[in-house]
């Protein structure tokens, strides 16, 4: 398999060329297409079928992309079954469907995993992957904790392996562009970013024992987090907010797309130093265990700060869109969203807007829209060596410590200093977070 897989990553195109430049007029189209087929196709599994399955419809679908998808694979039956049906009206096959992500990266036939379980599962999943040989799509946040975020990284590096995380404003068009005008200097020297989220979440039911689910298999649900009883609509979304066994709370789920763009555009890696202010606002009484409105504060080296508004239940529009983030610099300030960019000179005139026709989801449950069919076909391509990854975990890692500082500030009730060389945080306390306790057997180890 090693051997398949370099010879479609680095091979395949300068000997397919040379195949079809002789022989490709004489044969049938039917004919032609079996021979790219054959030496170029990628074979796919994609393991948790929930809210972000409709991003791969698309990519996976296209038949520029020549994709074979082996596996649907998730711990609920009906998952399983609802993504067989979905994907049905987008390829003529039928993909295997298994309950157990071990069986999937065991397949010497699989080459790539798309990783869209929930947030416990994304690292330890794709360093097993790496492990087996596999590329990776891995879903925002790559990672649960500092411990994990740097074994995948050192994961993908020791075993040669592609690995892209899913915050897939890094592929869109209208974002490259503004970002790179703002790193030539459009609004000047950028020394701020206000990267915010505002939502309506309702109130979640209080956790009770009950039974399990009729399909579900909660032990591996529960994988590398440590066992406990099964708690009443734990398992489909309200995992994010019960506790931090498998979420990674708003930071997580959704600060680390916008945080991402502030780095981007700012050019800043590591902070030198976090500050939190967060608390659960609403619905007191409900089973929501961890914050619901956070304010965090980054700064950088070279005087540079990113501020973090989230707001999970509460949708007033603070900066006039529900989500996005903004860029101040010395002579100017940028609006991004997933949909647009606003340009505006130092006294606060516009001088330039683009208008995407992205149809990305924006503050509303569910995945998919272009901007992810092209950061899914940025990590095809660059599986072939046929581009660069737009978003590669080395740097994604870096976003997902900036979601780990902030969610350990809230837990331990204070800020601290970090190592801009290291990440690693100057605070005793902070750093008993660093990792978390696995069930035995459990831990991620390359």
């Amino acid at each position: 398999m090693t051997t398949r897989r370099n010879f479609i990553t680095k091979t395949v195109l300068g000997s397919t060329a040379a195949v079809l430049s002789s022989s490709a007029m004489a044969m049938p189209a039917s004919s032609y297409r079996r021979i790219v087929g054959s030496n170029d196709r990628l074979n796919v599994a994609i393991a948790g079928l929930g809210r972000r399955l409709g991003a791969y419809y698309d990519p996976i679908s296209n038949k520029k992309a020549n994709i074979q998808l082996l596996y649907l694979c998730d711990v609920m039956e009906k998952q399983r079954l609802s993504g067989l049906q979905k994907f049905s009206k987008y390829i003529s096959y039928k993909p295997k469907l298994e309950n157990d992500i071990r069986n999937v990266i065991a397949d010497s036939k699989v080459d790539i995993l798309i990783n869209a379980t929930p947030d416990h599962w994304h690292a330890p999943g794709t360093i097993m992957a790496t492990k087996a040989g596999k590329h990776v799509y891995v879903e925002k946040p790559a990672s649960h904790n500092m411990y994990e975020n740097e074994l995948i990284v050192e994961a993908a590096t020791k075993f040669n392996k592609i690995v892209q995380m899913g915050v897939q404003q890094r592929s869109s068009i209208h974002t490259i562009e503004i970002i790179n005008e703002i790193h030539n200097g459009i609004i000047g020297t950028p020394y701020k970013a206000v990267a915010f989220y505002s939502s309506a979440r309702g109130e979640v039911p209080i956790q009770k024992k009950t039974a399990i689910p009729q399909g579900l298999d909660w032990d591996l649900f529960q994988g590398p987090a440590p066992r406990r009883d099964y708690t009443e609509e734990t398992w489909d979304y309200n995992w994010h907010w019960y506790g931090w066994d498998y979420g990674t709370a708003e930071s997580g789920n959704n600060g680390t797309h916008e945080l991402d763009v502030a780095r981007w555009a700012l050019q800043v890696n590591f902070p030198q130093n976090v500050e939190v202010e967060a608390q659960k606002r609403h619905f007191q009484k409900d089973g929501w265990e961890m914050y619901d409105t956070m304010e965090a504060t980054f700064k950088f080296s070279g005087d540079k700060v990113i501020q973090w508004d989230g707001k999970s239940r509460n949708s007033y529009s603070t900066y006039g869109y529900d989500r996005g983030t903004i860029i101040y610099g010395s002579e100017g300030s940028v609006f991004i969203n997933r949909n647009m960019y606003k340009l505006f000179d130092r006294s606060g005139k516009l001088i330039k807007e683009s208008n995407s026709t992205s149809n990305e989801a924006g503050t509303a449950l569910g995945g998919g829209g272009d901007m992810s069919t092209a950061h899914v076909m940025n990590f095809f391509d660059s599986v072939r060596g046929n581009s660069q990854l737009n978003a590669p975990i080395s740097d994604g890692s870096i976003t997902m410590a900036m979601v780990h500082y902030s969610n350990i500030a809230y837990r331990i009730g204070k800020g601290f200093d970090v190592d801009e060389k290291t990440g690693h945080m100057f605070d005793r306390e902070a750093m008993k977070l660093w990792g978390r306790d696995y069930e035995n057997g459990w831990e991620p180890r390359l």
